[in-house]
């Protein structure tokens, strides 16, 4: 295991759920977080802003920068990586956590929340790394992770929701082409997924109770982060990672920590067979 000290991380969509609980992780193993996500003001079912998650790590005695960004923007990302390489030194870790979900059929969606999803999250994850890559080449130890599953041609996949899987799996082709492409450089990119459920905002918002309760804690997709970004770049790359899978090659065999309620069964997350 590499020490975290001194590594600086910036995290897309970390004003909540998932991106707050892995900025939280990362700051309490010595990184300075950037926070990088386009909540300024709280919403009334959107809870957590920039600034909520800069106060927090803080308050914990971390280093954190809270910047407005809209994934979509190249100028702001451009803008985003030198400000953070400027106040921190450089830039070693990239979380593309940033992500638009819309379940709806082909028929039901419109073409603009079909155009969100492809720009929030293939495109935006596209961008992030190619921007980056100058940043990330000066660390002696560069990670990208993109929240992105496996790719799963099983056509159930596609039927329900076909453009949101598009968006998902364009993710995990950017990890798969980079990962190849900057391979040399020993930049180490991966995707990382959950293996059940994951209780976030988006979640509760979207899904029926008996679902929101078959769900684990933001936590263990924070805690499987911090292990892959302790590994060496050069011997972790071009790889589609299961949470639970992370962990238990980290020594983790009791999950029951993670489970909101422990008597229920947890659901598996979307593109994994049961």
């Amino acid at each position: 295991m590499n020490s975290l000290e001194g590594k600086t991380a910036l995290i897309t969509g970390a004003s909540r759920g998932i991106g707050r609980e892995i900025a939280l992780k990362l700051a309490q193993a010595g990184v300075n977080i950037v926070i990088a996500a386009k909540s300024t003001e709280p919403q009334p079912k959107l809870s957590g802003t920039i600034y909520s998650v800069e106060h927090e790590i803080k308050s914990q005695g971390g280093n954190a920068l809270a910047l407005k960004l809209d994934v979509r923007d190249d100028d702001e990302i451009e803008a985003t990586l030198e400000k953070a390489a400027n106040r921190f030194g450089g830039l070693d870790i990239l979380i593309n956590n940033a992500s638009a979900i819309n379940l709806s059929n082909t028929t039901d969606l419109s073409m603009k929340r079909y155009d969100l999803m492809q720009n929030v999250n293939t495109r935006a994850t596209f961008s992030c790394a190619k921007l980056s890559i100058p940043y990330l080449k000066k660390s002696n130890n560069p990670h990208i992770i993109t929240l992105s599953p496996p790719i799963n041609l099983n056509p159930k996949w596609f039927k329900n929701h076909l453009a949101y899987t598009i968006s998902k799996y364009g993710m995990t082709m950017c990890t798969l082409g980079l990962a190849a492409e900057f391979k040399k450089d020993n930049i180490a990119i991966n995707s990382l997924w959950p293996k059940t459920t994951i209780r976030t905002a988006a979640i509760e918002n979207l899904f029926p109770q008996h679902i929101i309760e078959q769900c684990r804690k933001p936590s263990i997709v924070a805690d499987a982060v911090l292990w892959i970004v302790s590994q060496k770049s050069s011997e972790l790359t071009g790889q589609c990672l299961i949470d639970e899978e992370v962990l238990r090659r980290a020594g983790i065999t009791d999950f029951s920590k993670y489970a909101y309620d422990e008597k229920q069964t947890l659901m598996t997350d979307l593109f994994l067979e049961d």
